[in-house]
């Protein structure tokens, strides 16, 4: 299995700030599989652009304009083909982590 079916939309807004509360799971009382945080399968467009931020930062590129700069030059565009700016970049990152 490649994703956590069970996995339960995230219901407040921030995690408890203080230690101990809001755990995630009673120890001993929940099988640990390998995908803990994943709803769902990637897609191809995700593990694309995995890939390309992996390279991205492997390549030692870290500031918002260079990352969407070197996207745009690897040509892994954003969902609707369009060439990334930091703003779509910033929304597309934004809705992947909340899926």
């Amino acid at each position: 299995m490649n994703y956590n079916p069970h996995l339960k939309s995230w219901h407040q807004p921030q995690p408890a700030r203080v230690a101990g509360k809001g755990a995630i799971e009673a120890p001993g009382e929940v099988a640990n599989i390998v995908w803990q945080t994943r709803s769902a399968e990637p897609t191809e467009y995700e593990n694309r652009l995995g890939d390309a931020l992996e390279a991205v930062f492997e390549a030692g590129i870290e500031t918002l304009p260079a990352v969407v700069g070197k996207l745009n030059e690897l040509g892994m565009f954003a969902p609707d083909g369009s060439r990334w700016t930091e703003a779509s970049f910033l929304a597309e990152m934004k809705r992947l982590a909340a899926k």
